[in-house]
């Protein structure tokens, strides 16, 4: 990942460049956009296509790790709040009802964010927009998280 922010578009049109973004993209996004990539004629606007192509995917990839990241982030909460309320009140929990309730708050962590699911996106959006600007933050975020 480093070497792909790292490279210049020049170096994004390489095809071992290209490799590495396929592999982190969702294939149907990708389909879609090469096939928009084969209606432009052959030429300069080709190549132009192709690094704006390879700068969507890389910027797609980007988006769908954050996603992922801010839903664990709301799923870990969700569970660690139900666990902090339950000890709280009870002053104790067992092995059993521990595994029994981390596969329940799963479940329903899952449920949860589906059902925000397009304000996760839109916060996502939001939040890759101003670590356009933070490179270090960024690197931290994509790297540690």
């Amino acid at each position: 990942m480093t070497k792909l922010e790292t490279a210049s578009s020049k170096n994004l049109s390489e095809a071992k460049y290209a490799r590495k973004i396929l592999q982190l993209s969702d294939l149907d996004y990708t389909k879609n956009i090469f096939h928009e990539i084969e209606s432009v004629p052959s030429g300069a606007d080709r190549v132009i296509e192709k690094r704006a192509v390879i700068k969507a995917l890389l910027l797609s990839t980007w988006l769908q790790r954050l996603y992922f990241i801010i839903r664990s982030a709301i799923m870990s909460v969700l569970g660690a709040l139900v666990t902090f309320l339950y000890v709280l009140f009870f002053g104790q929990i067992g092995v059993v009802l521990a595994v029994i309730m981390g596969v329940l708050i799963f479940i329903v962590g899952l449920i949860v964010t589906r059902l925000f699911d397009t304000q996760i996106v839109k916060v996502t959006k939001y939040i890759v927009k101003r670590l356009a600007n933070h490179k270090k933050i960024r690197e931290f975020i994509m790297k540690h998280l």
